[in-house]
């Protein structure tokens, strides 16, 4: 069945027959029922086949089948990409705190599947607009054991695949863990990077133990987690849409060295929050879906990330006029600076201020009174003047009764909150993560989370939560290596807080590196500038050639295209804003010049290419001069990229 934008769809559901022939038919001729409580088998009752049996769901292109089996009673999946092994035969089920395992003795009770074909336009995001296409089997099944009713819903896109539980029946149910597993294929590679550390491209049985007493503790790594398997291959597992259940990590396992298994965290990131061995939920209730991301090509794999915005809740707010991506400069913590920052705001192309920990006192303390040296009502008087918003730290310690504070920083006329020492990872920090989105939009707020939090898809639900970090980021200056490692890996998950820093001599990058993060990243609140509180800094603005860059470059975008790239080693993205397109490139430790063909430019139309490029290079990648020079090219020209040693360009293309 297809459908176009704004129609409404009854799903197919397979006709009741034996699913051990659904393998030998595909996919079963169907007959139309309502959508809801019956399409997704709740309070039904079917006949049981104890019989093996699999049923397959197959990308709208035929390229990617995900298939879901019962052998002698134990559920599996696995999942082919032209005819290419990305997932080979794997583990499914939830186990139960009463000891009822979910998944190792089951029979099918019902086979439902259809297609969907819609679109929608998201608030802001990569694409205006969003393809949501995939075909869709969902399996009623029945625990042999203890008779209890589960589903697993299974979705293959062009852009990878999806899968997740629902708990059926009325009640409650306490999960203790979750079964399902990802093997991958002899020679795969993953790249392994927990809290901010620094990537690690090893086998999946290699994970280091890692985590203390006070953490989860063992051979685990965060999501999204990126594997290179043989073929050429791209794969990036991520969640989507998790709601009142814990985070999911992955963890090697004990003789199976290409098996990644999923792990339920029962601390919070860091080990400062209580810790939960189980999760409640009240049934019926579906858990977050578990995505592969996939890509015949690394360059590929980037233009498929909206498949994890595809699996998360719509969006729940009737009116979102109100949100504005944008980029933010960190001031100094005096009204002068304030005052300082919003004229450098003005005069860059910025869209906020920020203050950081400091404004209220020690970060503990309440976050509801300025420190005498902030006059910040007059701050947020001359902001608002001048159409530039005003962001405020809060340590997550520092919080008390958020309905209350958001009330007050709505009343002072604050735009957003930069939340501080986030803990993730339990179903309890799940459900205060979303809640302070929900609040903050109760309350018209922008919402930034900081330290260790992970990319689920929310932003759709609730986009006034418009970025997180959960990334190695300039906090750390971390390698050229990482740098074009993240494209690939949590990038792909959700939008994150890198903070870009332009002229820093800790970079260990050259300044166009720098500059062609604000293209190849999405980060729709994009902090710049971010260890540059003195505006005076740039003041001679003919030592700094690449602050016009800086001044046009968006944070949100109608179109993203990848034009190359490969995981650790370079990666170039164009985007566009209107007619303009922002093309940037980065290269690792290795100096290398890309062909990229500007085919994705309008036909028969002329731009002026401005291009910022790395110069002679210094002794030191920081002190490498960016070069400008501008050209006229068409969509018939091809771009020769030359970059240095841990270098990049960044280039506009503006109709002429």
């Amino acid at each position: 069945m297809m459908r176009s934008a704004g129609e409404q769809e009854e799903p197919e559901m397979g006709s009741v027959e034996n699913p051990a022939t659904v393998s030998r038919r595909g996919i079963l001729k169907g007959v139309i029922i309502t959508a809801g409580t019956a399409a997704a088998g709740l309070g039904a009752t079917w006949p049981a086949y104890a019989a093996d049996a699999s049923v397959r769901a197959t990308s709208p292109d035929g390229r990617t089948v995900l298939t879901l089996s019962v052998v002698g009673g134990a559920l599996r999946w696995s999942v082919l990409r032209s005819g290419t092994t990305v997932i080979a035969t794997s583990p499914l089920g939830l186990r139960l705190s009463n000891g009822t395992t979910l998944g190792s003795n089951v029979t099918v009770t019902q086979n439902q599947h259809w297609t969907i074909n819609t679109t929608w336009n998201p608030v802001y995001g990569r694409n205006s607009t969003v393809t949501d296409h995939y075909q869709e089997q969902r399996w009623n099944l029945q625990d042999t054991v203890s008779g209890a009713r589960f589903s697993v819903q299974a979705r293959a896109y062009n852009a990878g695949v999806a899968l997740r539980y629902v708990l059926l029946g009325a009640g409650t149910a306490t999960i203790s863990d979750e079964l399902t597993a990802f093997t991958f294929p002899d020679k795969t590679l993953v790249y392994s990077a927990r809290d901010e550390a620094d990537y690690i491209p090893l086998a999946p049985g290699s994970i280091p133990v890692t985590g203390t007493s006070g953490t989860d503790n063992g051979p685990l790594t965060d999501l999204p987690l990126t594997a290179t398997l043989p073929g050429g291959v791209i794969a990036c597992v991520c969640e989507s849409s998790r709601v009142n259940f814990p985070r999911m990590m992955l963890s090697s396992v004990s003789g199976q060295p290409g098996t990644l298994s999923a792990f339920l965290m029962e601390h919070t990131a860091r080990g400062s929050g209580p810790v939960a061995t189980t999760s409640t939920v009240t049934t019926p209730f579906a858990t977050p879906w578990r995505a592969v991301v996939i890509g015949s090509t690394h360059a590929e794999l980037v233009d498929n990330a909206d498949l994890v915005l595809n699996l998360a809740p719509p969006n729940a707010l009737a009116d979102t006029s109100w949100i504005k991506p944008g980029k933010v400069f960190r001031c100094e913590l005096t009204t002068a600076a304030g005052i300082q920052g919003v004229d450098f705001a003005v005069a860059r192309g910025l869209q906020y201020i920020e203050y950081d920990g400091g404004w209220y006192g020690p970060v503990t303390s309440p976050a509801r009174q300025p420190i005498p040296e902030i006059d910040l009502p007059s701050v947020i008087s001359y902001a608002t003047d001048r159409g530039i918003g005003v962001i405020l730290y809060a340590d997550r310690a520092a919080l008390g009764d958020v309905d209350s504070l958001f009330a007050l920083y709505k009343s002072w006329g604050v735009a957003g909150v930069k939340l501080g020492f986030v803990l993730d990872g339990t179903q309890a920090m799940t459900n205060q993560i979303t809640g302070w989105a929900k609040t903050a939009a109760k309350y018209q707020l922008l919402i930034d989370m900081h330290d260790n939090i992970r990319p689920f898809g929310y932003e759709r639900t609730y986009p006034n939560f418009l970025s997180m970090e959960g990334v190695r980021g300039n906090e750390q200056f971390p390698t050229a290596t990482h740098n074009v490692t993240l494209p690939f890996a949590r990038n792909i998950g959700g939008p994150l807080d890198y903070t870009i820093c332009y002229g820093q001599s800790r970079n260990k990058t050259t300044n166009a590196h720098q500059m062609a993060m604000a293209a190849v990243y999405y980060q729709p609140l994009n902090f710049l500038f971010w260890y540059d509180k003195q505006t005076s800094k740039y003041a001679n603005t003919a030592n700094w050639p690449g602050l016009p860059w800086f001044n046009a470059v968006p944070t949100t975008w109608d179109a993203s295209r990848t034009l190359a790239g490969s995981i650790g080693q370079f990666v170039a993205v164009a985007r566009r804003r209107g007619s303009t397109w922002y093309l940037g490139a980065m290269t690792n430790e290795t100096a290398r010049t890309l062909s990229l063909p500007l085919s994705f430019l309008d036909s028969g139309v002329s731009y002026t290419a401005t291009v910022y490029a790395d110069g002679t290079p210094g002794t030191s990648p920081y002190q490498t001069p960016v070069v400008v020079s501008t050209r006229t090219v068409t969509s018939a020209a091809t771009l020769d990229v030359a970059m240095a040693p841990a270098g990049g360009q960044a280039i506009i293309l503006k109709p002429s």
